[in-house]
């Protein structure tokens, strides 16, 4: 769930809020601390949905790597990856194939950290370092080119991770160049935040919480975010909120669900 400037892996503070311990914390995980957990106190009390959003957009990425899988994907590349938690890509895409192929990809050195730690064992799966905004390198990178094709499908997973980026890095250039590294039939999935239906301001003062954390948040419209898919098509239901991304079988829907505060959407590469 990261970007932003390049650290080392042994580079960590506990006392500026981290982007990834905090939605760790909002999961109900352990790997945080006090500058966490205060400020997600406070993102809570502006926003008190918050941690049902976050377990929504965990949601989300089961069904869509699910649906990405049933698809006939193999390959998966996880940018802003975040901590290990329950639901993990490739826990999901194994359930499907069990030779599918997943990279995680996040600059933060705890993530890289305990990924590592958590996939020595698993030959199809790896984690690196990388900057969402330096695209190049990420594709560039010699572990991720060893397990992923590009002359094949891939899925690219950005999963709360563009808010995370201003405008002046341009994100949809940056989603851009990834689509012209990735064959026809590939896939992309987002999920972004926004103040589209923030008549009380309390999306707008939860995300100012974040100016003091490692990474800070830009919300964008509708229309902003539908950008980012441009040279892609939509599959139903097109971009809508999380809840409402092809729900389980069976399952209830949330009050309002077509009006929380984060936009989702899975398209595919034509050709």
């Amino acid at each position: 769930m990261t970007t932003g400037r390049e650290k080392t892996l042994d580079t960590v503070d506990p006392t500026t809020p981290n982007v990834p311990r905090m939605y760790d914390y909002l999961l109900g995980g352990k790997d945080n601390y006090a500058a966490d957990r205060e400020a997600v106190e406070e993102v809570v009390r502006h926003a008190p949905d918050t941690p049902f959003l976050a377990r929504e957009n965990r949601a989300f990425l089961r069904r869509a790597v699910r649906f990405l899988a049933e698809s006939g994907i193999r390959q998966f590349i996880d940018i802003g990856s975040g901590l290990p938690t329950q639901g993990n890509v490739h826990e999901i895409a194994h359930e499907i194939d069990p030779s599918a192929h997943v990279v995680y990809v996040d600059i933060e050195p705890v993530v890289l950290a305990h990924g590592r730690a958590l996939l020595g064992g698993t030959p199809e799966v790896t984690v690196i370092q990388g900057d969402a905004r330096r695209t190049d390198d990420i594709l560039d990178d010699p572990e991720l080119n060893k397990l992923i094709d590009f002359d094949r499908p891939v899925a690219v997973l950005m999963l709360a991770v563009l808010h995370f980026i201003g405008d002046r890095d341009d994100p949809p250039g940056i989603v851009a160049r990834l689509r012209s590294a990735m064959a026809p039939g590939s896939y992309l999935a987002v999920s972004h935040v926004t103040a589209d239906f923030d008549a009380d301001s309390r999306v707008r003062d939860a995300g100012a919480v974040y100016k003091r954390a490692t990474y800070q948040i830009t919300l964008r419209s509708r229309e902003q975010i539908t950008r980012l898919f441009d040279g892609f098509d939509l599959v139903e239901p097109g971009l809508t909120t999380l809840s409402m991304w092809r729900p389980d079988p069976g399952s209830s829907l949330p009050a309002r669900a077509d009006r929380q505060w984060c936009y989702a959407g899975v398209a595919r590469r034509p050709g």
